[in-house]
């Protein structure tokens, strides 16, 4: 079957759709109805999130408009204290493993789209998949996303190679124990198979909700310019029971006003569908300049360091039990004003140019990246930095091994699941870090940051559970968990 048309009989089904869940037009009404909301108004929702409530469009489109800074102070701090006590001080470390940068698509954005000419196109076979992986574990790496372009190299048969590959690489005590998948929208076939080979989220973005700037950005003949086949990704893998979704927009291609409030419709939409179960985590990447991609340089859409701090704001509080993702795409001084505000994952060590791992240590492969990275520390500077802000590196993938998703996941997230589970697991990953891959500076600001949280813990039994695991780490155990 032509590559192009393998969907076709799914592409129909979408378009006699009358509507999809985002409507255009309400979505302006309601934020028009919300402009210059009063400071009492404000306060009115601020009140209801701190409650840990998901809260409704017409909430978040009060705290969107608002301009007055005393109370964008207060949402701030609120959404500190709101992650905290969903999350604690613990952030999960991963890094992305880009697989091929060759694609069908030719979206106005991106680095890798088909017409670019600048862009050296590579697949990295299993083997050198292999050997990328034993490089990011030799750095300390736990956890990755594995991203693809769209294109017949990389079938769902490769992709569950590929995972199959991943899950396979050991370097010393190490080893990948979570690969996420980010590739183009799959059929309910595809995503059984990939639920077969154990993959943990399916991560698709819309890039935009807007439907006209979608048109614009995806043009028409290539797969991507399906805006509901890319819509409806989340739900076909949760029909196979992929219970672990993520969505996500590109912040840049439209008003950022009008993005925020398309996740929260996304979020809707899957929670009313599946009892209660909504994305698992959500990205918000801002453009950045990629190499031959002029759209990049100066887009209509940019967003502000300041809109960017309320946008992370407001996710916390709209979608309060979801993880937010802060990618490596922002410079250090952005992430350590925006990790406060709500950020519960982060990538370290990043390179994501199509065999990254093992040909550079930083942004130096732009002929074959997607876009330019803004963080381009290593993951030992990262991790010592993170300790230093007051809060705890976690390499944790527990929770997915132990099948703690979906439902599961919703059911223990809103109880003491943070201190019972998470903090200590964060422990316990920390400790396999310092052991295994730190610098003697990381060391020594790791050990201390252990101390002080297991000293902190109310129950004396994980408590004592702690204590005994961290030495029998130190005697050569690994992979202790809750």
């Amino acid at each position: 079957m032509n590559y192009y048309h393998k969907y076709q009989a799914e592409f129909m089904e979408y378009d006699a759709m009358a509507q999809d869940f985002i409507d255009d037009d309400r979505i302006w009404a309601q934020l028009h109805k919300a402009a210059s909301p009063s400071k009492a108004a404000v306060r009115e929702v601020l009140a209801k999130a701190e409650r840990k409530i998901r809260l409704d469009p017409e909430e978040m489109a009060i705290l969107i408009q608002n301009q007055d800074q005393e109370t964008i102070n207060e949402m701030y701090v609120l959404a500190n204290k709101v992650k905290r006590e969903i999350y604690g001080d613990r952030l999960v470390f991963f890094a992305p493993l880009y697989i091929s940068n060759k694609c069908a698509n030719n979206c106005r954005y991106c680095g890798f789209r088909r017409e670019n000419k600048k862009v050296v196109r590579r697949t990295l076979t299993m083997e050198e998949i292999a050997d990328e992986v034993k490089t990011m574990i030799s750095e300390g790496q736990k956890r990755t996303v594995l991203v693809y372009g769209e294109s017949p190299e990389t079938n769902i048969d490769f992709i569950c190679d590929s995972v199959r590959q991943v899950y396979k690489a050991k370097w010393g005590n190490g080893e990948i124990r979570r690969a996420n998948i980010n590739c183009a929208p799959l059929s309910r076939e595809e995503l059984a198979q990939l639920k077969e080979v154990g993959i943990g989220t399916f991560q698709v973005f819309q890039e935009t909700y807007h439907h006209q700037t979608y048109q614009e950005m995806h043009p028409a003949g290539t797969i991507k310019s399906h805006y509901r086949w890319r819509l409806y990704a989340q739900d076909r893998a949760m029909d196979v029971g992929l219970d672990d979704v993520a969505i996500g927009v590109l912040f840049g291609l439209y008003d950022w006003r009008f993005e925020l409030m398309g996740l929260l419709y996304h979020t809707i939409h899957l929670e009313e569908k599946y009892n209660g179960v909504g994305p698992h985590t959500i990205s918000f990447p801002r453009i950045e300049p990629a190499i031959g991609t002029p759209f990049t340089a100066q887009p209509k859409y940019a967003v502000s360091d300041e809109e960017f701090k309320k946008i992370v704001a407001i996710l916390r509080l709209a979608v309060p039990y979801a993880g937010l993702i802060l990618t490596a795409r922002e410079k250090p001084e952005v992430r350590r004003e925006v990790i406060p505000l709500g950020v519960s994952q982060i990538d370290a060590g990043s390179r994501i140019g199509v065999g990254g791992y093992r040909q550079s240590t930083g942004n130096m492969l732009p002929d074959k990246e997607q876009f330019q990275l803004g963080d381009t520390r290593s993951l030992d500077q990262v991790v010592y930095e993170t300790c230093m802000m007051g809060n705890i590196p976690s390499f944790c993938t527990a929770c997915y091994r132990a099948g703690r998703t979906g439902e599961d996941f919703m059911a223990v997230a809103k109880s003491s699941f943070v201190h019972n589970f998470c903090i200590p697991n964060a422990i316990l990953t920390l400790k396999e870090y310092l052991l295994d891959f730190a610098s003697e500076e990381t060391k020594k600001v790791g050990e201390k940051a252990i101390e002080q949280y297991v000293d902190q813990m109310a129950d004396p039994k994980r408590k004592s559970f702690l204590r005994q695991a961290l030495v029998r780490m130190e005697e050569g155990e690994r992979d202790i968990r809750l």
